[in-house]
């Protein structure tokens, strides 16, 4: 029974040397490409989980990854943009059955205090970004306004996590592997409250 349990405890250490050979591929740019434009409209893994292995399996490509996770990742929020401003009356009732229905009234709530500074601060928010994109196509926001600051809130974020991984190169690899495993759970526990807060929103 206990080594059953430490299996399922260390779950998240064969996802990570699984993402470490990812991110070594050939074609691995192109990925991290595809995954931050389908994670700013519909996708729900963020490109983080790809960016950081990628950047420390090549730190010395760790700014053109996050440059390539940046540009794809406003390109797909201009996607979600459109589908805000396009199809909201076809995604709404899907949506307020969803679990990212709280989390879209605090975005609309946020867009009505802050303006376009709402998007800046999604990009460090535990809130996810595609919410962000398809509330302020919602509600018509500036498309220029909204691209900077999504360029800005984005790409802050992205070469944030680039530049510690390629400073901590092989050191913050190993470190990563021991506690890959209790990152992984305190990340799925703070994912867990953050579901909490916004749901007795």
């Amino acid at each position: 029974m206990t080594d059953r349990v430490e299996v399922f405890l260390k779950i998240f250490s064969p996802l990570y040397r699984r993402a470490m050979l990812w991110a070594r591929h050939p074609r691995a740019p192109w990925y991290l490409g595809g995954m931050s434009f389908v994670e700013s409209s519909f996708f729900p893994v963020p490109p983080d989980v790809m960016l950081a292995p990628m950047c420390l399996a090549s730190p010395r490509k760790a700014w053109y990854f996050a440059l390539i996770t940046s540009i794809a990742s406003v390109l797909g929020g201009l996607f979600g943009y459109a589908i805000g401003y396009f199809a909201l009356d076809l995604l709404l009732p899907w949506l307020q059955q969803s679990s990212y229905w709280p989390a879209y009234q605090t975005a609309v709530a946020w867009f009505e205090r802050w303006g376009v500074w709402a998007v800046f601060i999604a990009g460090f928010s535990p809130i996810p970004y595609k919410v962000f994109t398809i509330a302020a196509g919602a509600l018509s926001m500036a498309l220029l306004p909204f691209t900077l600051a999504s360029f800005v809130g984005r790409g802050l974020r992205f070469f944030l996590v680039a530049g510690l991984m390629a400073w901590g190169g092989e050191r913050m690899e190993a470190v990563l592997h021991s506690y890959v495993d209790r990152l992984g759970w305190a990340t799925v526990a703070l994912l867990a409250l953050a579901g909490l807060w916004y749901g007795m929103g």
